[in-house]
């Protein structure tokens, strides 16, 4: 195993409160009431299109504003930054395994316009051979393509997923690719719910896993 690709909301980062920030201006130039932090955390995961289709569900706002909440969602959360943060541990553990020879990538559902502001924000971007957006081919997560396109760029033909989510747990199994949870993340149901060969709770684990997934 030379290759470990990652989601990113959830899983290196926790994004919640500058994609609520992001929310809320639309909400609110909508008349609505803005989003809780739970809620925005519920509603990550399948890209943009879906979170802003459950925003409004959520609100009460009918499809017909789904276009144009979609594209004011979306111009806000490509500068959407200042309060996104690493996960405690995630950039050493990441720089380990890069030292160790490991190739790393991201495959996430968030617009890749948004992910490559997010990592040059957090001056991460350049320890990633291989980004795959949530734009980047026709299919998303949970289709394992853009998961195989990620280990195809990173020139290998398979490795280890990791991530913190439902659909990251239903694209590795789609993909026939082991699976790390991260259990500090976004998912929705219990552990033992989501189908993974390793857990864990604090980066300085990964390693470890990462040598078993050899």
């Amino acid at each position: 195993m030379t290759a470990i690709v990652f989601d990113l909301d959830g899983t290196l980062i926790d994004s919640a409160p500058d994609i609520r920030a992001a929310a809320n201006d639309v909400l609110e130039a909508e008349g609505h009431a803005p989003l809780t932090l739970p809620e925005t955390r519920g509603f990550i995961g399948r890209g943009a299109a879906v979170f802003v289709q459950r925003m409004r569900a959520a609100r009460g706002i009918g499809p017909a504003r789904q276009a144009d909440m979609l594209a004011a969602f979306e111009a806000r959360y490509l500068t959407a930054v200042e309060l996104t943060r690493l996960y405690p541990g995630a950039r050493p553990a990441l720089e380990a395994l890069i030292a160790g020879g490991t190739r790393i990538g991201i495959c996430t559902n968030k617009p890749l316009a948004a992910t490559h502001a997010i990592l040059t924000h957090l001056a991460i971007d350049g320890l990633f051979g291989a980004v795959i957006g949530g734009d980047s081919l026709p299919s998303r997560k949970p289709d394992p393509a853009p998961l195989h396109a990620a280990f195809r760029a990173l020139d290998a033909s398979s490795g280890l997923f990791v991530g913190d989510s439902e659909i990251d747990a239903q694209t590795a199994r789609a993909a026939a690719i082991p699976f790390a949870l991260f259990t500090e993340g976004y998912r929705q149901g219990p552990v033992a719910d989501l189908p993974h060969d390793w857990q864990f709770s604090r980066y300085d684990q990964l390693a470890a896993i990462a040598a078993a997934a050899r």
